[in-house]
């Protein structure tokens, strides 16, 4: 892949995918996210990403907003169980202004306390709109099966009673504690010489001081298979099921991938689209989802349906299990799959923010990025004989729990 990397000498990485495209993106993602609180810290890493944007040494609410917007750039972050990433987009000569802003709200907020007060509460309506949601909050509950007791089963949200209780002191402690200079990647996709890239960056971000805390992220401990339901204030029933599952670093990582994409990935065709929506009708949304992580990974099937045929609907998931753990697939069926993955990922590379966000994750994860052809590469290796042993481990029904919410009476 055409990319190059600049490390400043405190250890923050610039890596710079060029295009002669006059429309620019760029992101700052930290190694650090809701995995990485202490006890009944619950949501101080989102927490966080929401107070970058309100106040700095220079800079107001309304001038941090408008200093892009005011150039037509789109300013965004999102915080994730392992990342917390800041984001833009911006025509071709903003550059040094969409990372002077970077550098401002990720080194040097203030977090005063009047405007901690009115994310509290922004973010208190947050946890209450997202409760409402029980397709979203079901998948929340059921990390928390899978992790219980571990900062990965957490809601990166946090509850109402952490939130409240955040200080300016707690969100110092976690930035300091956290925000590892050589653990952070500024990622720039855009049509510039990297000569100006590195003297951009080295402008702007060259003079921050080295934090190299020692940190040890600790593991999530022994898994034990659970079966929960819960009476909701809801319309129908809402089901997952599923396992932890492999990390970004396991051999079967890329096997799993593509077999979770036949199973239940994006598009129409996977197995329990085509079983359980459209032979039987009786599930408007079924789709599982894999999630590598550093050192564990979450597997899981969700699906929503009438009460009635929730039953139903899980022996027709099961079964579909069965398949790939009793036969292996056919040459052309393995074929098929591999195809189906590498068109979504090539044309996923049409996402520019998508590609440079997932490219400085690869550089934090791994210290590299591979190009297009060397994932193809990967995918075109996995074998039907790894993607029968995949199956009989990640879907074995001794393994796999399971999370119903049904209507309460």
């Amino acid at each position: 892949m055409d990319y190059q990397v600049h490390q400043l000498q405190n250890g923050i990485r610039v890596l710079h995918k060029p295009s002669p495209s006059n429309i620019s993106h760029a992101c700052i993602i930290i190694n650090a996210g809701s995995r990485d609180e202490e006890q009944a810290k619950d949501g101080l890493a989102h927490f966080i990403e929401h107070l970058l944007f309100k106040e700095t040494k220079k800079r107001n609410t309304s001038q941090i907003l408008n200093r892009l917007e005011l150039v037509g750039a789109d300013l965004n972050a999102y915080t994730t169980k392992e990342y917390t990433c800041v984001h833009a987009s911006f025509l071709k000569p903003h550059l040094e202004r969409s990372l002077d802003l970077f550098e401002d709200i990720v080194f040097h907020s203030v977090f005063p306390e009047q405007e901690m007060k009115k994310e509290k509460e922004v973010i208190l309506d947050e946890i209450s709109s997202y409760q409402d949601q029980p397709d979203e909050a079901i998948n929340d509950d059921f990390e928390d099966l899978l992790f219980e007791g571990h900062p990965l089963g957490r809601n990166i949200l946090g509850t109402a009673q952490s939130v409240q209780s955040f200080r300016k002191s707690d969100i110092q402690h976690f930035m300091k504690a956290n925000y590892r200079t050589d653990e952070i990647v500024i990622g720039i996709f855009g049509d510039y010489d990297f000569k100006t890239v590195i003297r951009i960056s080295e402008k702007l971000f060259g003079h921050i001081p080295s934090n190299l805390p020692a940190r040890t992220r600790h593991q999530p401990g022994h898994y034990t298979v659970l079966s929960k339901r819960f009476a909701k204030p809801i319309n129908q029933s809402h089901c997952v099921i599923g396992t932890r599952s492999f990390s970004i670093h396991h051999k079967h990582k890329t096997g799993f991938l593509l077999l979770n994409n036949l199973l239940g990935g994006t598009g129409m065709s996977s197995r329990l689209n085509m079983e359980i929506r459209e032979k039987y009708g009786i599930a408007y949304t079924i789709e599982s989802n894999y999630t590598p992580m550093s050192d564990t990974g979450i597997f899981s099937i969700y699906f929503g349906t009438d009460t009635e045929k929730t039953e139903k609907a899980l022996k027709l998931v099961h079964k579909e299990l069965k398949k790939l753990r009793d036969q292996k697939l056919g040459p052309l069926q393995l074929k098929q799959a591999k195809n189906k993955f590498i068109g979504q990922i090539a044309l996923g590379e049409e996402n520019r923010m998508g590609l440079i966000i997932s490219m400085s994750k690869s550089l934090l994860d791994y210290g590299r990025v591979d190009s297009l052809d060397e994932i193809f590469a990967k995918i075109n290796a996995v074998t039907d004989t790894q993607m029968l042993e995949i199956a009989n481990e990640m879907f074995d029904p001794k393994t796999l729990s399971s999370l119903v919410f049904y209507p309460a009476e």
